[in-house]
């Protein structure tokens, strides 16, 4: 399986809620960075960090979060996503629509790092945050 199949199954397993398999492909001391500015930015370290951090804020404080690729480039060891984000944010009550860009590095088959990219103003004014 190449590295680009591996992300590809990812957000297939983020999209249908199976969050062992996503926490499964995490190396056990993957760097994941969340645009600053977003209401989850910041860095984590490790699976249960981003878990906590990210996954389950995601989970319990948006009605129909998905993060939609439309394309995936795979360059190897350095896999990019690009597509789209969708939710409602309960604490507003409203919803956004914006574009994103993932960065993800493997090494042999694990994730070890992942950087977001999206326009946080836009998720910011829409969400009237």
């Amino acid at each position: 399986m190449t590295n680009g199949e591996i992300i590809k199954g990812l957000y297939n397993d983020f999209a249908t809620g199976n969050v062992p398999a996503v926490m499964g492909a995490f190396d056990e001391n993957i760097e994941w960075t969340e645009a600053e500015g977003f209401m989850y930015g910041g860095a984590y370290t490790g699976p249960n960090a981003v878990l906590e951090n990210v996954f389950m804020k995601l989970g319990t404080e948006w009605e129909g979060f998905s993060a939609v690729p439309e394309q995936i480039v795979d360059g190897g060891d350095m896999i990019v996503g690009l597509g789209t984000y969708s939710g409602k944010y309960l604490k507003t009550g409203k919803s956004v629509t914006v574009p994103f860009a993932h960065a993800w590095t493997l090494r042999d088959g694990k994730i070890v790092k992942f950087v977001q990219y999206t326009d946080t103003l836009v998720i910011a004014r829409d969400l009237g945050l």
